[in-house]
């Protein structure tokens, strides 16, 4: 009898220092999931996002060769002109043009210039 009552003692420590590991190794294995995914996702996106990048860093040196462009002393083009040579649409050219450090005109809607050529305190030419 005795030896039953012992053997039936040692079973229930073994079954709950089995069910702790257990609990454990699911719970690293759920943070190691997570890890991974996170991980992975990151390196995704930025894997995907590298031509758009490319793109629009190719896009802003454009837009400052034109904006500094010489033939035109005031230093103001047209966002038309601007969209259309770089090839993207407006809202594109807008994001790319604040990105550079460009700003729109006070006066003439669709002008845009380096804001170090026409800092706010200066009057739009």
């Amino acid at each position: 009898m005795e030896t039953t009552v012992l053997a039936a003692e040692i079973a229930k420590i073994v079954v709950a220092d089995t069910s702790f590991w257990v609990a454990i190794v699911g719970l690293a294995g759920v943070v190691i999931g997570a890890v991974i995914t996170v991980v992975g996702n990151i390196a995704l996106h930025t894997i995907q996002d590298r031509p758009r990048q490319k793109l629009d860093g190719s896009r802003k040196e454009l837009l400052k060769t034109m904006l500094n462009d010489s033939r035109f002393p005031k230093g103001w083009r047209e966002l038309s002109t601007l969209s259309r040579v770089i090839g993207a649409n407006e809202e594109t050219t807008k994001r790319l043009l604040f990105e550079v450090g460009a700003r729109g005109s006070e006066k003439d809607d669709g002008m845009w210039g380096l804001l170090e050529r026409h800092p706010f305190n200066s009057s739009d030419e």
